[in-house]
């Protein structure tokens, strides 16, 4: 098996892996609604620009929206910049999200698993656009 066969491979492993995870953070994001109506109620600190509930919708809008693209197309426009936006939306830099992820202990199971899986399928795109980047320059 040469490589690039390899390569091609992974990628569309990949790819049906990535179609899994977007159907089931659906699933996943829909049983979080008692959840979410409890998060919204928490207090923002003064430097929050944007509530907890905010900045999930702000992470789930940008990384559901290229794993569909990847999903309808096999491919993301401006390849690169996805890529880089991808390595720098690190869930637990958002501060407000890293903060309620560590400080609210044993709550919130069900949207902690959610922003885990959501941060999984991050990780998951940047791999397959690597791969599929590399399979194109050969």
């Amino acid at each position: 098996m040469t490589e690039a066969t390899h390569i091609t491979q992974n990628t569309e492993v990949t790819k049906k892996y990535i179609d899994h995870l977007l159907k089931q953070l659906t699933g996943d994001y829909q049983n979080t609604k008692q959840e979410r109506k409890e998060i919204a109620s928490l207090s923002l600190t003064a430097e929050d620009e944007f509530t907890i509930l905010e900045e999930i919708e702000l992470l789930t809008s940008d990384i559901r929206g290229y794993a569909s693209q990847i999903q309808a197309r096999g491919w993301i426009e401006n390849e690169q910049e996805a890529i880089d936006r991808l390595q720098t939306m690190q869930v637990f830099d958002v501060p407000a999200l890293a903060q309620f992820y560590f400080t609210t202990d044993g709550h919130y199971r069900q949207m902690k698993a959610y922003i885990r899986m959501l941060d999984y399928l991050r990780l998951l795109m940047l791999e397959y656009l690597r791969c599929y980047q590399h399979s194109q320059q050969e």
